[in-house]
């Protein structure tokens, strides 16, 4: 049984980390984007960048990661799923400020670092909260 549950979190997991990493391409595309063409903040754009992206993971999330857990409305799924992410996305700029401001760690590195760290918050927090498995 024990077993069991490894092999489908790993299978879940697996599909996290696909959706994470579109999710990510659009976030580091769009931030790139923002900072380098349109000259935007640095931290505005990287709010702006992520927001879209959670926006991305949670129609993919929803759709080929997690069980919609029963008895959940789909309001109350994106409401909570917001709150997770708004966690996250302070998270995300916590750790672009801390990297980029104090550590003076490029920022284009930098959102790699954060997204890697924050990317383990997300997958237990939604685990937890979202899904029936």
């Amino acid at each position: 049984m024990r077993a069991a549950l490894t092999q489908e979190n790993t299978k879940q997991f697996g599909k996290f980390a696909i959706v994470g990493l579109t999710s990510l391409a659009v976030d580091y595309a769009l931030l790139m984007f923002l900072v380098e063409a349109c000259e935007a903040d640095l931290f505005f754009s990287t709010t702006v960048s992520f927001i879209v992206s959670v926006i991305i993971s949670y129609v993919l999330s929803m759709r080929y990661v997690f069980d919609h857990r029963e008895g959940m409305s789909r309001k109350r799924e994106f409401t909570i799923f917001a709150i997770l992410s708004a966690v996250g996305l302070g998270l995300n700029d916590l750790y672009m400020f801390v990297g980029v401001t104090m550590l003076n760690i490029g920022y284009q590195a930098m959102k790699l670092i954060s997204t890697f760290l924050v990317t383990w918050y997300n997958f237990f927090s939604r685990k937890k909260f979202l899904s029936n498995n």
